[in-house]
């Protein structure tokens, strides 16, 4: 590295207090470190902790210790009820973090919670901004993250540098909220092709077609997509270890849900989507893959759980 790279970097470097140290925050941390920004952060998972300290992340003994100070507060967390409770606890970003620090929530909450947490920002002089991402943890890991940003313009300017050590494609989407409108949008798409390919996979199987090779054909026209690409083999070898969990998505249909309602608007397939989520979860699919939602189909079409197990 030159003399003026690094001094460009230690320009643009951060005091940056991460929290939510899991699959997917946890190599956004490591990315940042790699970047040249100073992280605190700490986790009750000892491997992740070990992880992250190994990679020269500095490892607070209690949140306020992570938070005293911080330029920038990041939030990876599983839904919007936690980040605004890292706010106004004893140990969170009210009584510890400065004014003038900047807030980046990269969780995927609802719009709702996002404009209530910026409005809570905002009384304690931090600046906000609601930015969930889309990749899961391949993009996480490689640092190629799409991010939805909803706020200011001049917050998400100072937030690029931060941003960019995590992401490849980083688009201000609008006005506070406007980020997390994004996410439930991908959302929706998302889990209504999950359902989608599923079903296919399952129509071709009990026609007796060969679903690879139907699909290598489906993958050459417009069905093709990145999801038929990522998921297509994990849904015909029933190969359901997570990237991303049913769990999350089925909490992720519940925002796409409750955004609908506030916009006024009636999505028929987001909510015959987000049933078949709450069937999968009902089923025990809850920390398998996303596309495990193909189980539903099988489960109408007269399949047993039980008959899950003898599968090669």
């Amino acid at each position: 590295m030159s003399v003026a790279e690094r001094e460009n970097r230690e320009a643009h470097s951060r005091e940056i207090a991460l929290v939510g140290l899991g699959a997917m925050g946890l190599p956004m941390a490591l990315n940042l470190l790699a970047a040249g920004h100073r992280v605190t952060s700490r986790s009750g998972d000892a491997g992740r902790t070990a992880r992250f300290a190994q990679a020269g992340g500095v490892v607070g003994a209690s949140w306020a210790e992570v938070l005293e100070g911080a330029d920038v507060v990041i939030t990876v967390l599983p839904d919007g009820g936690v980040v605004r409770d890292l706010i106004d606890r004893p140990d969170g970003v009210a009584q510890h973090v400065p004014s003038g620090a900047l807030m980046i929530d990269m969780s995927t909450t609802s719009p709702q919670d996002a404009r209530a947490v910026g409005a809570r920002c905002a009384e304690l002089g931090i600046d906000f901004i609601d930015a969930p991402v889309s990749g899961g943890v391949t993009g996480a890991e490689a640092g190629t993250l799409s991010i939805m940003v909803g706020g200011r313009e001049a917050d998400l300017e100072r937030a690029r540098p931060v941003l960019e050590a995590m992401g490849a494609s980083i688009t201000h989407v609008g006005p506070l909220g406007s980020g997390q409108v994004a996410k439930a949008a991908n959302q929706l798409l998302v889990g209504s092709t999950l359902t989608a390919l599923g079903e296919a996979v399952l129509l071709l199987e009990r026609s007796g077609v060969d679903p690879a090779v139907a699909l290598e054909a489906l993958a050459g026209g417009l069905a093709g997509s990145r999801i038929l690409e990522a998921k297509g083999a994990k849904v015909i070898d029933r190969e359901f270890s997570p990237t991303f969990t049913t769990r999350l998505h089925a909490k992720d249909m519940a925002i796409v849900r409750a955004a609908a309602q506030d916009a006024g608007c009636v999505l028929p397939v987001a909510d015959r989507v987000n049933e078949v989520f709450a069937v999968a979860i009902a089923n025990g699919l809850n920390e398998q893959d996303h596309s495990a939602v193909v189980r539903v189909a099988e489960l109408l079409s007269g399949t047993h759980p039980t008959d899950w197990s003898k599968e090669p």
